[in-house]
């Protein structure tokens, strides 16, 4: 099989303009979190103002993620999607303009952030809806797999352009890019033509609850979004929150930045590989792939040093880009078009919401215990519930669509 096979998808115009319209946003998403936190310091040199600046967007985006869902099933999502767009490129170019002009206060950057992140949870539900109706459920495997590498060489490389700008000149002039980045999406978008869709006419509480009916009816949906409750949880804690810190302790800052280089290299060979081998059974094989974290919590507890836990970075990097895209196409396939935001926003909302509260325990177990319990008591919880997850029938069993399911 070529590659022009493999990425036969791109022929759609509009499978084009979106993927580049996400690939733009995401450089500047990734861009924007390190800009913002050494913003925040420039004003303040105070932990507590960084973790009430990001507290700010995070919990309206939580709060809000359901009636995204909602609203990006009732109206175009291409409508969303733009004004969505727009209100964070504003809000990111007014922070900009304070944080250049030296004007910048906390109180500001909050309102301007909780704005940020409500807008947000408007995004990611509409987004999630955007390719399924694009293309024949047959290619949305492959549409997802270009889309997922667009999505992974983003955040990679804005990270690395992100180092750059705030080492060379300042953390406003991110800011002001991810703005810039917000608005050549929104004109991407602009061209986006999404086929019409059938929308509710009934209340929102409505909305909600035949949102609800169709997540909790399937069982494959639910059993997974329970699972990441937890792993989800088990992943902030072990790994994005303490491991820099047992970096620090051990291999260095710099040996850190390493690590993240590889799982970002993770991600971009794990897309590569969905797009040339899209999997049979997408769910089955992306809970395989989450097995992938098992490797670094034991690097981080037993073996920590830089060749190891990047080793272990890349093969979580490929694990989840391969549960992603296959979770992406699972549900594009699986659940009915007018319903799949408001889907989407359920997962979205029971996968996430136990993350702060990984980030705000770890520290106190951490002195109850050790660093090394932590990591690998982790690693146990989250081979058990992989496990369990993977022994639920409707997990095992579901199929993605081929030509011959026509």
């Amino acid at each position: 099989m070529s590659w022009r096979h493999d990425l036969a998808v791109l022929r759609h115009r509009d499978v084009r303009i979106f993927v580049s319209a996400r690939f733009v946003a995401l450089l500047g998403s990734s861009i924007a979190p390190i800009a913002l936190v050494f913003a925040v310091l420039d004003v303040s040199d105070s932990a507590s103002a960084v973790g009430l600046v990001l507290a700010a967007r995070s919990i309206p985006n939580v709060v809000l993620l359901l009636i995204g869902g909602v609203i990006s099933d009732r109206l175009p999502r291409n409508v969303v999607l733009i004004v969505a767009s727009t209100l964070s490129a504003l809000t990111q170019a007014l922070a900009a303009v304070l944080v250049l002009s030296g004007h910048a206060q906390i109180w500001q950057l909050v309102v301007i952030e909780a704005i940020n992140g409500a807008a947000a949870a408007f995004l990611m539900p509409a987004m999630a809806g955007v390719l399924p109706a694009l293309v024949d459920p047959v290619e949305l495997p492959q549409a997802n797999a270009v889309s997922g590498f667009a999505r992974s060489a983003a955040l990679v490389g804005g990270g690395a352009v992100a180092g750059v700008i705030v080492g060379f000149t300042s953390p406003g002039v991110g800011l002001a890019v991810d703005a810039a980045t917000f608005l050549l999406a929104v004109v991407l978008l602009a061209r986006l033509t999404l086929p019409p869709v059938e929308r509710s006419r009934t209340s929102i509480v409505r909305d909600l609850r035949d949102g609800w009916t169709e997540f909790a009816s399937r069982q494959w949906v639910w059993s997974v979004v329970a699972a990441f409750s937890v792993l989800n949880l088990v992943f902030t804690a072990a790994y994005s929150t303490l491991g820099p810190v047992i970096a620090d302790d051990t291999f260095g800052r710099a040996g850190w930045g390493a690590v993240s280089a590889c799982f970002g290299a993770g991600l971009i060979a794990g897309g590569i590989l969905m797009i040339r081998y899209p999997p049979r059974y997408p769910v089955r094989v992306g809970m395989i792939g989450m097995l992938s974290a098992l490797p670094v919590f034991v690097a981080l507890a037993l073996w920590p040093t830089t060749i190891t836990v990047a080793v272990a970075a890349f093969v979580v990097g490929l694990g989840f880009e391969i549960f992603g895209i296959g979770w992406e196409t699972a549900l594009g396939q699986h659940i009915p078009l007018d319903k799949l935001s408001r889907v989407a926003s359920y997962d979205m909302l029971g996968s996430f919401v136990t993350g702060p509260l990984g980030q705000l325990l770890v520290g106190s177990v951490v002195a109850a215990t050790s660093a090394k319990a932590v990591e690998l008591y982790g690693a146990g919880i989250y081979l058990v519930v992989v496990v369990l997850t993977l022994m639920v029938p409707a997990v095992w069993r579901l199929q993605r669509y081929t030509t011959d399911d026509r």
